[in-house]
């Protein structure tokens, strides 16, 4: 019975990561911390950028609550670290080697999905600053990049 409770505490925080995310994206990353995302935002050549920054706010939280929370027999506050951990791996295989293509695994996708968040993902790029940015997510893709996305694939078809 406990296995199902942390389990169901280790997605519902994934999935509450994704609102998280967005959030710290819209308000902090193109807020207060812009000198450390402008760089993601700007054509550079580096693998590495002040943006990666980023990874430790997240990935501290995460190593924190799982650490301690196996030290003290606390499992849900190891639950919420493993979800955390397990979206942090998500955004680095979406965002990083999907999206971005930093690392080269995996270069060309006909799946719907991934064309559509790649397409989000390049509208999100098109502001070169930190005003008048849109789609702040990453998982979740508003509707309208679906609808473009389709869109184009009818019109390959014809």
């Amino acid at each position: 019975m406990n296995l199902i409770l942390y389990l169901s505490i280790t997605l519902f925080t994934f999935i509450l990561m994704e609102g998280i995310t967005w959030a710290t994206h819209r308000y902090v990353m193109h807020g207060f911390l812009w000198y450390l995302h402008e760089d993601h935002h700007q054509p550079h050549g580096s693998l590495f950028e002040k943006n990666d920054a980023f990874f430790l706010i997240f990935a501290v939280p995460s190593w924190l609550c799982i650490m301690l929370g196996l030290q003290h027999g606390n499992y849900i506050a190891a639950s919420i670290g493993f979800g955390i951990a397990m979206y942090g791996l998500a955004y680095f295989l979406v965002h990083d080697v999907i999206i971005h293509q930093r690392f080269k695994w995996f270069t060309r996708s006909s799946n719907v999905y991934v064309r559509t968040i790649r397409w989000a993902h390049k509208m999100h790029h098109k502001h070169m600053g930190k005003e008048h940015g849109e789609s702040f997510g990453m998982l979740y893709v508003a509707k309208k990049y679906w609808e473009k996305v389709k869109a184009d694939k009818v019109r390959k078809v014809f």
